[in-house]
C-alpha cells in the first residue's frame, strides 16, 4: 500500500491469564497499516490504570485512502452478486466470533471495564445480530404496483455505497456488529470509527473478518480522533451515509455537518433518560432487580438506562427500601475480571469526573442520596448513587449522566406517570412495572420512546429495533427496519 507501513501486533496478557496478539494498525484494504502520520493513542484498561497498548490514530488523509479502497471494492462484485454470497462471510465471521468468545469478552472487559458476564452478553448478541444479518441479505425485495394495462411498475432495493459508521465506548463490539452486519448484508463497504478509548476488539475482530474471506476493502477500519477520524468520515464528499451511535450533542453537529457536506444519508442513536415506571400493583421483590438492571448494568454506562424511576405513592417507601436493601447485599462494585462482581469500572477518566460533578450537584441541588462513593485504589469505580425525593427541576433529573447514578420520585395516577415520563427531550427506551395487563398497555401506547419494556429493563433480541424519539435519535439497528436504511430505492416503470 502506497506510503503505508505495516503495523506490528503487540502481545498482550490479560488479567485472567489470556495471551493474544493484538493488531495495532488501521484496517484498510485487509491489512493492518500505520497511519500516514505515524500518529499513535495509548489505551489503557479502567479497572488499572494500567497501559495495554499504543494504537495507531489516524487523520483526513487516512479516511481518504479508505474511502478509495472502499469504493473500489464496492463497484466491484460486492454490490452487484447474490447476496447469498455475502452471507457466507457474514455466518463465517460469526463462527470465528464464537469459536473466540473466551478471549473477545476479556479483551472487552480489560478495554471497556464491564463485567466479563456483561461482555458475554455482547458478544452472543454481536453473533445474533451476525446471523441475522446473513439470513436477510437476499430478503428486502422490491414490489410490483398496478396502474392499469398501460404500464408495468417495479421497484428495486441497492446499497448505498460506502458506509461511514461511528460508534462509542460502552458498548465496543455490540456497537461495531450493529453497524457492520446490515451494511454489509445489503452489499454496502464500510469504513467504521471505533471510540479512542476501546479500540481493541475492533482491531482485534478485523483479523478475523480476513479470515472470514471478506474481500479487500470491504470493510475499513480507522482508529483516531473523533475530531479527526470522525469528523473527515462525516464530511468526506464520496461516502454516502454516516451511522452515528453517541451523545446528542454530538450527534446533533455529526448530522449538521453530513448534509452540509453532500446530504448523505444519517441514521443517529442518541443519548437518553429513560423513564421506569413502577405501579402500586407489583412485587417489590420481583420488580427491584429489573430497577436495578435498568440502572447499573454496565456501570449505568447505557444509552437507554433507567435512569429516572418513578413509583406510584402507595408502594414508594417499600421501593426505596426495596433498593437500598438489593444495592447494599448484592451489588458488589469491582475488578470485572472477578466474577462475584456486578458492577465493574466507568470507562474513561473523563467520564468518571462527569459522573463525580453529577453526584456534587445532586447534594447541592437538595435530594436524598445513599451510595455515590469512589472507590479508592487504582481504576475507575464509583458505587450505585441513588437520588430519592427529587423534583423535576433538578439538573439530575433533566440531564443524561451516563453512570450508576438513578434518581427516584413518586406519582399518583396513571396519567401524572405518563405525563412525567414523557416530560423529557429524550425518547430512546421506558419500561413499565405492572400486574395488569390493562395498565401496561394503556402505558406502552403512550410512552413517548422507542422501546417499551414491561416486567423487564434492558432486554435486548437481535430481531427487535432499537434506537429513539425526539433527541434520542432516528433510525433503527437491529430488526428489519435497520436494513431498509442502507439501501436506496429505485422507481422503474414501463410503458407498453
Amino acid at each position: 500500500m502506497t506510503n503505508y507501513k505495516q503495523a506490528k501486533p503487540v502481545s498482550i496478557t490479560l488479567p485472567n491469564g489470556l495471551e493474544y496478539e493484538q493488531p495495532t494498525g488501521l484496517f484498510i484494504g485487509n491489512e493492518f497499516v500505520e497511519a500516514q502520520s505515524g500518529d499513535t493513542r495509548e489505551v489503557e484498561n479502567p479497572s488499572t490504570n494500567e497501559k495495554l497498548a499504543d494504537i495507531a490514530a489516524g487523520d483526513e488523509r487516512d479516511v481518504d485512502y479508505a474511502v478509495e479502497i472502499a469504493e473500489k471494492a464496492f463497484y466491484s462484485e460486492w454490490s452487484t452478486q447474490d447476496p447469498k454470497k455475502r452471507a457466507v462471510h457474514l455466518y463465517k465471521l460469526a463462527d470465528l466470533i464464537e469459536e473466540s468468545i473466551d478471549l473477545i469478552k476479556s479483551i472487552e472487559t480489560a478495554d471497556n471495564g464491564k463485567t466479563l458476564a456483561l461482555s458475554e452478553g455482547d458478544v452472543l448478541l454481536s453473533i445474533n445480530c451476525l446471523r441475522d444479518a446473513a439470513a436477510y441479505a437476499d430478503k428486502i425485495d422490491g414490489r410490483v404496483v398496478n396502474s392499469g394495462d398501460t404500464h408495468v411498475n417495479f421497484t428495486t432495493h441497492h446499497p448505498v455505497g460506502v458506509c461511514g459508521q461511528i460508534i462509542p465506548w460502552n458498548f465496543p463490539l455490540m456497537m461495531m456488529i450493529w453497524k457492520i452486519a446490515p451494511a454489509l448484508a445489503m452489499g454496502n463497504t464500510v469504513i467504521l470509527k471505533p471510540a479512542s478509548v476501546t479500540p481493541l476488539n475492533a482491531l482485534f475482530v478485523a483479523s478475523l473478518i480476513k479470515k472470514a474471506g471478506f474481500p479487500s476493502g470491504v470493510i475499513n477500519i480507522l482508529t483516531g480522533s473523533g475530531s479527526k477520524v470522525g469528523s473527515a468520515i462525516t464530511n468526506h464528499k464520496r461516502i454516502r451515509k454516516v451511522a452515528f451511535t453517541g451523545s446528542t450533542s454530538v450527534g446533533r453537529s455529526t448530522a449538521v455537518d453530513a448534509a452540509k457536506a453532500n446530504l448523505k444519508k444519517v441514521t443517529m442513536e442518541l443519548g437518553g433518560k429513560s423513564a421506569h415506571l413502577v405501579f402500586d400493583d407489583v412485587d417489590v421483590e420481583e420488580t427491584v432487580p429489573n430497577l436495578v438492571t435498568g440502572i447499573l448494568a454496565n456501570a449505568g454506562q447505557v444509552c437507554s438506562a433507567g435512569s429516572r424511576i418513578y413509583v406510584q405513592e402507595g408502594i414508594y417507601d417499600k421501593i426505596i427500601k426495596g433498593f437500598k436493601e438489593y444495592v447494599e447485599t448484592k451489588v458488589k462494585v469491582g475488578d470485572p475480571f472477578d466474577t462475584s462482581n456486578f458492577q465493574g469500572a466507568i470507562t474513561n477518566k473523563q467520564q468518571y469526573e462527569t459522573i463525580q460533578e453529577y453526584i456534587k450537584l445532586g447534594k447541592e441541588e437538595g435530594a436524598k442520596i445513599f451510595g455515590g462513593e469512589s472507590i479508592g485504589g487504582k481504576g475507575y469505580f464509583i458505587s450505585p448513587t441513588v437520588f430519592y425525593d427529587t423534583n423535576e427541576d433538578m439538573r439530575i433529573v433533566k440531564e443524561e449522566i451516563f453512570g450508576p447514578v438513578v434518581v427516584i420520585s413518586k406519582f399518583k395516577t396513571l396519567e401524572e406517570a405518563v405525563k412525567l415520563a414523557n416530560d423529557s427531550e429524550y425518547g430512546l427506551a421506558s419500561a413499565v412495572e405492572t400486574k395488569n395487563l390493562s395498565t401496561a398497555m394503556k402505558v406502552a401506547r403512550q410512552l413517548e420512546a422507542g422501546t417499551v419494556w414491561i416486567n423487564t429493563y434492558n432486554d435486548f433480541d437481535s430481531r427487535l429495533p432499537f434506537g429513539g424519539f425526539k433527541q434520542s435519535g432516528y433510525g433503527r439497528e437491529m430488526g428489519k427496519e435497520v436494513y431498509e436504511g442502507y439501501t436506496n430505492v429505485k422507481t422503474v416503470r414501463i410503458k407498453l
